[in-house]
């Protein structure tokens, strides 16, 4: 068993946030198989901790526990994921209009520069720009200074870009990067009904661009695959694979 190079608590945190961002930019699939075990040797954590982090990530939606404790990233059904999709719709319809004409200048700044890491982003990997898509959102929804916006925005984001690596077909970022726009202009005019119409065209415009893809889990080096998602703990130089 690998000692941890952190605490727990720590390490079990530094798991989640690798792994969620493996799945959104797709480098993990519904069905990858995340063994305790390895986990842990990549991470330089025990098996308690990443067993504690994949019970986080599985209360999260993103992970499936199995009865032979062999965890895997969650495969939704497409009715699970629209059901999904619809309920980020209605909060995110709340976030826009808890923003609309209350957004600082800095805040402003902070989403227009976001914007801009997603324009230099069109054209590279899909993957990027998902990911910088659900950032998008999740910057919004801490804006709100609500944290029950703020953690159920982010969880149901993650979830969504799961879906997304499950069932989505290709398709253009400057669709997305325009309606980005598009919602923040509402949101400094204080139009709180447009921001909202935006924000739900938008969602419901991702949701639709799904289709269901029946691929066979893959059979991967998860040490290897998860190698450029690891934060070396303090003190620690980074292994690698």
């Amino acid at each position: 068993m690998a000692g941890d190079g952190r605490s727990g608590a720590d390490g079990a945190e530094a798991i989640c946030r690798s792994l969620r961002r493996a799945i959104v930019e797709r480098a993990l699939a519904p069905g990858d198989r995340l063994p305790e075990d390895a986990l842990g040797e990549r991470f330089g954590v025990s098996r308690t901790t990443a067993r504690r982090a994949l019970g986080q990530l599985a209360g999260e939606g993103l992970v499936e526990l199995r009865r032979n404790r062999i965890a895997t990233v969650a495969s939704p059904s497409w009715q699970e994921a629209r059901d999904t999709f619809e309920v980020r719709i209605g909060l995110e319809r709340i976030v826009v209009r808890r923003l609309a004409g209350h957004l600082t200048a800095d805040q402003h700044r902070a989403l227009l520069t976001h914007i801009e890491q997603e324009e230099a982003a069109s054209g590279g990997p899909e993957a990027t720009s998902i990911r910088l898509a659900t950032e998008f959102h999740l910057l919004l929804a801490g804006m709100t200074g609500s944290p029950v916006l703020d953690r159920y925005v982010s969880e149901l984001g993650y979830r969504c870009a799961l879906t997304l690596s499950l069932f989505s077909r290709p398709h253009s970022s400057d669709c997305a990067v325009s309606e980005h726009r598009a919602i923040v202009a509402a949101l400094m005019e204080g139009d709180a009904d447009r921001a909202a119409s935006l924000m739900d065209h938008h969602l419901d415009a991702v949701a639709e661009r799904a289709r269901i893809v029946a691929e066979p889990a893959r059979e991967r080096d998860l040490g290897r695959l998860l190698a450029p998602y690891v934060e070396a703990p303090p003190g620690r130089r980074r292994r690698t694979a």
